[in-house]
């Protein structure tokens, strides 16, 4: 009988674990035995993760797993969102509902993913589904989904929360794009509410103006407007912020601007987009005590910020470290809730911040310096050059060392302004998603990035399109610098680099294997092709090459720089 026993003993242990490794299986030849669970709790951008989660399983494997909300059963499911389960089965609190960090984590052949309500859990999901199975949502119009006939659900313990904690860029073909925006995690293009939760949103910039307009107020009030030689202007103009009624409307103006748009975080109180400060002995008197230009400003928007901090306690206003507002002051410090936004206008973008470029050196000691003082630093950085938005800029290997400095430089926010206004930019879609990759995570390599982009985007034709991309980038050597507004006979152009560039993307649109795939390769051609029709005006002229840049200009309504429309571009020819 004893004998009996253990044999059957060991027979229940064997079946036993048969079942265990059965059950691990996720997927397997268009079946599974698993569910997706989310409590009727579950928040809306929870509920929308589980059913991508179902949608992304049927599309990876053919199967279409259940949606419950049933949280007892605790064989073979998949958690989505915090419950009680998953504080019974982690021993984990609950994170805060506005916590963006997340865990998925396997325990007995189940899965948990949670996160805080609002969108970490979400993140988890589209995380998981990314890391683990492939799927990259490249650009809005290219979503990678591999193909998998089976997946085992292995041994998991994920955590990770954002680098940055308010992350966007600004580029044309991933604007007004929430899916897009929600599955690479960005999470600063509101204020909007839609099925993947609710964005967050920073109110405009170079406001003061718009606060308080010379339309309105300079033939009854000149004095509300920046000095300069004597004068008060009524162009180009800053505002006169030692005056105490410039003051007083500004309280009033910021608070009905809040009142009126409560989906905003931040609400900006900002310089115009000018060098013209004021000049009058009020101001300048103001300057003097806090250490330059900046101190007046923050002298300013502290006492704007003191009168709405009682009616929006949760609000903070925004204003600009910028051109001549870039130093930090002295004698004062931005009250808690002020944010400055710190622009890195005048920055070389060809080496990394801290990597002792010598072009770089004020701004890093201004960054220490704001990130010493202000409770909150926003950083308003540049991925573009604004005067040539097609040609190759390679500015590449320089996202993630940046980040990583603003970052470690306690910033709450980067905000990274790039072609905004049109398609057709240099490597848009691709420095897109990569940036804002990085923005969550700067510690991933660039490289590794770049070529899960290029392989997922370009087809067949990806290894050239690959060789052109590490062609442009080895433009960059120690001793060469630039900014974000350099042409054509910038040293880093030469008519070899050109010749290489052809032969690599014409033999990149012969393999071209689908009309998106052309099309795409198309767009990155056009970038030598711009600096060519620079370059040689004339030669193009004759020989068809600027007519052939305008037809895909054309095509795609790519404008060619910041300050300068596609019509106006092809009537200065």
């Amino acid at each position: 009988m004893n004998m009996i026993m253990r044999v059957l003993g060991v027979v229940m242990i064997l079946l036993t674990a048969h079942n265990v490794i059965a059950a691990n299986w996720l997927f397997k030849n268009g079946k599974s035995d698993y569910k997706i669970v989310v409590t009727s709790e579950a928040s809306v951008s929870e509920q929308t993760a589980a059913k991508e989660l179902q949608d992304y399983l049927y599309q990876i494997s053919g199967t279409r797993l259940p949606i419950t909300s049933d949280v007892n059963n605790l064989s073979n499911s998949i958690f989505v969102g915090y419950s009680s389960k998953v504080a019974e089965l982690t021993g984990k609190p609950k994170p805060a509902d506005d916590d963006e960090g997340f865990y998925y984590q396997s325990v007995g052949g189940n899965l948990l993913i949670w996160g805080g309500s609002q969108r970490g859990t979400m993140y988890g999901v589209f995380t998981f589904l990314e890391k683990e199975l492939g799927v990259h949502w490249l650009a809005p119009d290219c979503t990678i989904v591999p193909q998998r006939k089976r997946w085992k659900l292995p041994l998991l313990n994920h955590h990770e929360s954002p680098a940055i904690p308010y992350r966007y860029n600004f580029y044309y073909v991933t604007q007004n794009k929430p899916a897009w925006s929600a599955h690479n995690k960005e999470n600063m293009r509101g204020p909007a509410t839609n099925e993947y939760g609710n964005q967050e949103g920073y109110w405009s910039h170079h406001t003061m103006g718009r606060l308080i307009p010379v339309h309105e107020f300079y033939q009854s009030n000149p004095e509300y407007f920046s000095l300069r030689e004597g004068k008060r202007l009524s162009q180009n103009e800053q505002l006169c912020l030692s005056n105490p009624d410039v003051l007083e409307l500004c309280k009033q103006r910021l608070r009905k601007v809040m009142h009126d748009n409560s989906g905003y975080r931040i609400y900006s109180l900002s310089q115009n987009d000018n060098l013209n400060f004021c000049q009058c002995k009020q101001c300048t008197a103001i300057e003097d005590k806090y250490g330059g230009h900046s101190g007046l400003i923050v002298w300013f928007v502290n006492q704007v910020a003191d009168a709405v901090r009682e009616e929006f306690p949760d609000k903070y206003v925004g204003t600009f470290a910028y051109h001549y507002s870039r130093k930090p002051p002295v004698n004062i410090v931005p009250r808690e809730n002020v944010v400055i936004r710190l622009c890195s206008a005048e920055c070389c973008f060809a080496h990394p911040l801290l990597s002792g470029c010598p072009q770089n050196e004020g701004y890093e000691s201004d960054l220490r310096g704001w990130a010493a003082i202000a409770p909150h630093l926003f950083i308003w950085d540049y991925i573009v050059d604004f005067a040539q938005y097609v040609a190759p800029w390679p500015n590449f290997h320089v996202l993630a060392p940046n980040i990583r400095a603003y970052r470690d430089n306690k910033a709450i926010g980067v905000f990274e302004e790039a072609q905004y206004q049109s398609l057709g930019a240099e490597f848009e879609e691709m420095k897109s998603w990569t940036v804002t990759q990085l923005l969550w995570n700067p510690d991933q390599d660039t490289d590794s990035l770049v070529s899960i982009f290029i392989n997922g985007y370009y087809g067949k034709a990806a290894h050239r399109v690959m060789e052109y991309y590490n062609l442009c980038q080895s433009l960059v050597e120690p001793d060469v610098h630039f900014g974000f507004y350099i042409r054509e006979n910038h040293a880093i152009y030469t008519d070899e680099f050109l010749h290489q560039s052809f032969a690599l993307l014409d033999d990149a649109r012969r393999l071209a294997d689908s009309k998106d795939v052309s099309e795409r390769v198309e767009r990155v051609r056009m970038q030598p092709l711009f600096l060519q029709c620079m370059r040689h005006r004339d030669k193009s002229l004759q020989d068809g090459t600027w007519d052939e840049l305008i037809m895909l200009m054309r095509k795609y309504n790519t404008r060619p720089r910041e300050k300068q429309t596609l019509d106006d571009f092809v009537s200065h020819k």
